[in-house]
């Protein structure tokens, strides 16, 4: 058997150590375009834009950022927490309450596929380079992996012990993940209050950031975790209602600072989800208010400054 190196589908943009945001997001989409409690957002390398409602059961897709969506799938779905794009442009989408499995849709299909049998929600999604799906499965407290375009529906659990745990080798409740070209696997651990790294091949993990990471930044149930170029965290911190980052000079927050929540173009109210656009554009799933929220990146070198939409 001949595994590929298929290429990210993902953006991590090379960020400069001046690189700042406007504090003051766009709203993308509100609740007439997303309802009630958006849970994900991926954005591809061609940015079209994949969101996931789990509370009308459906996912919302938008063409390199059209104003309106171009696409929705409702057909089966139930209380989806994840989505994600691959190379090719099929698109995998966390159906495990209802129909127990991440169910795979092809470009213009009327019907899905199974991609992965799983036991219950799948928090977060992810390909690899080589073209294994991740899921997150926070009842579990695992996360598991399966190569697609194969017959069976074999998994292998690569984090978690399939216990509630705050060692090394546990997660509680797990959420947004990310593995790297590498396939380092970084983990909102939700519980735990911290991102836990499993370097590839390992079963004990190593706290990057929160509770039990000395140096870093105190996290309140983080939801998910995307890296940039220099493999620097972005992280939602969904109970302090703010959007934080590691860089040079340590972890900062970046949008959301007075960890109070509120629906002004410079709050949030539990940030889920997030993924870079391919400008560096930052797109947030702001859930408790029904929106989804860009903020710009309006430098990024140390000298000039510039705006991108």
């Amino acid at each position: 058997m001949f595994i590929f190196d298929l290429g990210p589908s993902y953006n991590q943009p090379k960020l400069s150590p001046c690189a700042t945001w406007n504090s003051d997001a766009i709203t993308f989409a509100d609740n007439s375009t997303v309802s009630m409690h958006p849970t994900s957002v991926f954005v591809s390398i061609n940015n079209t834009v994949y969101v996931t409602v789990k509370s009308v059961g459906h996912a919302l897709i938008w063409l390199k950022e059209d104003l309106l969506p171009t696409r929705t799938i409702s057909a089966s779905l139930n209380n989806s927490y994840s989505i994600f794009a691959s190379s090719n442009g099929d698109i995998y989408i966390d159906n495990g309450l209802s129909n127990g499995s991440v169910d795979k849709w092809t470009l213009n299909a009327t019907n899905s596929t199974i991609a992965m049998y799983i036991n219950d929600i799948c928090f977060g999604l992810f390909i690899d380079v080589y073209n294994y799906l991740y899921c997150s499965i926070g009842s579990f407290h695992q996360v598991v992996k399966k190569l697609l375009n194969i017959d069976t529906n074999q998994t292998t659990v690569i984090a978690g012990t399939g216990t509630a745990g705050s060692a090394s080798n546990s997660l509680d409740n797990p959420r947004g993940i990310f593995v790297t070209v590498k396939l380092d696997l970084y983990v909102a651990d939700y519980t735990n209050n911290r991102i836990q790294l499993f370097r590839s091949g390992q079963l004990n993990g190593t706290t990057v950031a929160g509770s039990g990471a000395p140096e870093t930044i105190v996290l309140n149930a983080p939801t998910d975790v995307v890296l940039d170029a220099d493999e620097y965290l972005f992280i939602a911190d969904y109970s302090n209602n703010r959007i934080v980052k590691s860089g040079p000079s340590g972890f900062e927050c970046l949008f959301g600072c007075s960890g109070n929540a509120g629906s002004t173009a410079n709050q949030l109210n539990r940030p889920h989800s997030l993924s870079f656009d391919s400008y560096g554009n930052l797109f947030v799933v702001d859930s408790d208010n029904n929106r989804i929220q860009k903020f710009l990146l309006t430098r990024n070198s140390c000298g000039k400054y510039f705006h991108f939409f």
